[in-house]
């Protein structure tokens, strides 16, 4: 019996290379003396052989050790019967990169691989007042779904006939060496079935892109940069994969007197220094209405009154924020002769010293509330 060459030098590699250098010379050479592109040629055939004997143990940490160590002999009862494609090491992989190379797919492919649809992105622009109350909005949209003319399967009706190829099982068997190996059937694209005659209304594509409401509910209490999720409202899945989703990305419109922070509402309310000054009651407009707001007497520009409950519910439960009202104190800016008068009255009572130009009396006025 000859000698067993060896497996280092099969590969044409040195006793100190790496796992990835052994990948690399195991598939150059593998690719090399594969039957397919060495067809009847025997020695060909031995070489490959030869070959995948050498990385299966080369590429065993185990049986690597042991084949170093004791050579040939070494591997007496070590799992030598064979090759095996689905240990460590990356042979497997190797062994498809291998298939790819020749047939185009991998061991063992049949019909095409279930796959999910595409995820959908959707903008919508909501109100102020649709954030704080939520809503049932409709969104509408276009997007491929299958032919309701041929139910989606591309072909008029009774022209879909089992594959002649592969006799409805969607693959075939390649003997190529000593490989014997399935791949998807090129005729049915491992389908299983052909279109004899395409649908007149898909014209053999399967889909149509149609338009479709849907419905999308809107939380209370959503903001400008939230998304929501509509499962299985997005594109429609291959080979009997499941559907995307639908995203939908929300903004909100700004409201014209109100302005949000977090879950409160802020709210700006101007008086009269006549009514800082002296108090008394003032309408504040709120998600719920018209409600009457005291104002202390003495109230400073820039107070801040909480309207409890009247701001945004928490999304995730926590209550309702409240209601901010920040006071802003509105000084005149024309007086009358006889509002002049009081004013100077008020101002001798309060020991300020009057300017014989009238204009510089009011500013002294304003600077009170600033």
């Amino acid at each position: 019996m000859a000698s067993k060459r060896d497996y280092y030098e099969s590969l044409g590699v040195g006793k100190s290379a790496s796992d990835e250098e052994l990948k690399k010379a195991y598939r150059k050479k593998a690719l090399k003396f594969h039957p397919d592109r060495n067809a009847g040629n025997k020695g060909a055939e031995e070489k490959f052989k030869e070959v995948n004997e050498a990385y299966s143990v080369l590429s065993d940490s185990e049986k690597r050790k042991a084949y170093d160590q004791y050579g040939h002999e070494g591997l007496s009862g070590a799992g030598m019967g064979g090759f095996d494609f689905a240990q460590g090491g990356g042979f497997s992989d190797i062994f498809g990169d291998i298939f790819e190379e020749f047939f185009g797919g991998t061991p063992g492919q049949g019909r095409p691989r279930a796959q999910r649809g595409n995820d959908l992105r959707y903008s919508m622009t909501i109100t102020f007042e649709e954030a704080i109350f939520g809503k049932e909005g409709k969104i509408k949209l276009r997007r491929p779904e299958p032919c309701h003319r041929c139910k989606g399967t591309g072909a008029k009706e009774g022209a879909l006939k089992t594959c002649s190829t592969c006799g409805g099982a969607g693959q075939v068997r390649l003997q190529q060496g000593f490989f014997t190996l399935n791949r998807a059937c090129s005729t049915c694209r491992g389908e299983g079935r052909v279109i004899t005659e395409a649908c007149l209304e898909c014209r053999g594509e399967r889909y149509k892109s149609n338009e479709k409401s849907i419905s999308v509910k809107i939380p209370p209490g959503i903001e400008t940069g939230m998304r929501l999720r509509v499962s299985g409202e997005g594109e429609i899945g291959h080979g009997g994969g499941p559907p995307g989703d639908l995203y939908v990305d929300i903004s909100v419109k700004e409201h014209p007197h109100y302005n949000r922070e977090g879950d409160q509402i802020l709210f700006e309310k101007s008086i009269s220094f006549i009514k800082a000054i002296l108090g008394g009651r003032v309408e504040v407009p709120t998600i719920k209405g018209e409600t009457s707001l005291k104002i202390p007497p003495g109230t400073q520009d820039g107070k801040v009154f909480r309207l409890k409950g009247l701001g945004f519910p928490n999304l995730r439960g926590h209550g309702i924020g409240d209601q901010l009202v920040t006071i802003k104190i509105k000084v005149p800016t024309k007086l009358t002769s006889q509002q002049r008068e009081i004013l100077e009255q008020y101002a001798k009572v309060s020991g300020e010293s009057i300017d014989a130009d009238s204009g510089k009396l009011f500013e002294k006025v304003k600077n009170l509330f600033e």
